[in-house]
């Protein structure tokens, strides 16, 4: 699931680049595109704060898989011991 996460924050700053590059870029460069450069610097960072929002839910999302695995093996560890301590006491 966080690896979804990642590849859209590494697309969207990826665009936030290429936005980035074109409000660099002269407007005789661009037909038919908008050459106002604050709108390409505007869309970049909107882009950059909407990937960097992305890879923080995927960091996120990983941190809480990874607990919710520990957790589990910790409780299945804990039942296995629990299980072999009944055995060893009926035994004798």
């Amino acid at each position: 699931m966080s690896r979804n996460f990642y590849i859209l924050a590494a697309t969207l700053v990826f665009f936030a680049l290429v936005s980035g590059g074109m409000a660099l870029v002269p407007s005789s460069f661009q037909p038919g595109l908008p050459a106002n450069g604050t709108l390409w610097r505007t869309m970049a960072l909107f882009l950059l704060l909407a990937g960097l929002v992305s890879a923080l839910i995927g960091v996120l999302s990983h941190l809480f898989e990874q607990v919710d695995r520990r957790s589990e093996e910790a409780r299945q560890s804990a039942r296995r011991r629990n299980r072999e301590d009944r055995r060893g006491h009926r035994e004798p």
